[in-house]
């Protein structure tokens, strides 16, 4: 994950996405049927997913924030919480112990260079059969000054990211675009008029868009969209 000399992470995204409870609502609500009962989540940032995730019936959570900025707060986020444990390191299967069920990647592998790589390390985690659990950012002609200068290295089409994960010892499960709807305003936005992120306009979008596209999606599956969901499972 891109981050200083001081291992701190740069991007003021998470402190706006703070505002898309309904879009983060959204992301779990398609991933929670696969999550089990012992969870890692990597890149848990300052633990905005990690709460929802909570609100599940896992068992246990393990997040993992390598940039200390991020971890401080959340440590301070996931205070008296008993079912999680935060690890201030980058992801490795021997520091979790026990059996896992799901390893979580949300808006965290185009942050890693080598995704590749990363995803042989969730392998190795995993109990057999358990899950791989995909959300990135989509369409490589999407990339922007936005994406850089908060860690991007890549967009994904859907074919590419199922060929690295199938070649890291996966069967796909489930893999699909999200939210069509957002790639007008970000494309405009972001790549046209090369704008950063605002909370204020990320609200709006949270509170008027996302809801009915929930609905929408849920029975029509967009054949392209701003980001890809995808559940694999460990061979």
């Amino acid at each position: 994950m891109t981050r200083n000399k001081e291992n701190q992470y740069p991007g003021r995204e998470l402190e706006v996405m703070s505002f898309a409870i309904n879009y983060h609502k959204w992301i779990i609500e398609e991933l929670t049927p696969y999550l089990g009962k012992n969870v890692v989540e990597v890149g848990a940032g300052v633990g905005n997913l990690s709460t929802m995730l909570l609100q599940t019936s896992l068992n246990h959570l393990y997040a993992f924030e390598p940039a200390t900025n991020l971890f401080l707060l959340l440590r301070q986020n996931m205070e008296g919480q008993d079912r999680v444990s935060i690890v201030n390191e980058c992801f490795q299967a021997d520091l979790v112990p026990g059996v896992i069920d799901s390893v979580l990647y949300i808006n965290v592998l185009e942050h890693i260079e080598d995704d590749s790589g990363e995803l042989i390390k969730a392998n190795d985690a995993l109990r057999a059969r358990g899950h791989l659990l995909l959300f990135v950012p989509a369409l490589p002609w999407l990339y922007s000054e936005a994406d850089k200068s908060v860690g991007h290295f890549r967009r994904y089409y859907k074919e590419n990211l199922i060929e690295r994960v199938e070649n890291a010892g996966f069967k796909i499960e489930k893999v699909r675009y999200f939210d069509l709807v957002g790639i007008l305003p970000w494309y405009v936005n972001f790549v046209l008029l090369k704008n950063s992120f605002n909370a204020s306009n990320v609200a709006l979008y949270d509170k008027l868009v996302v809801p009915p596209m929930r609905l929408i999606e849920k029975l029509l599956h967009p054949l392209i969209g701003k980001n890809i969901v995808l559940v694999a499972r460990k061979k």
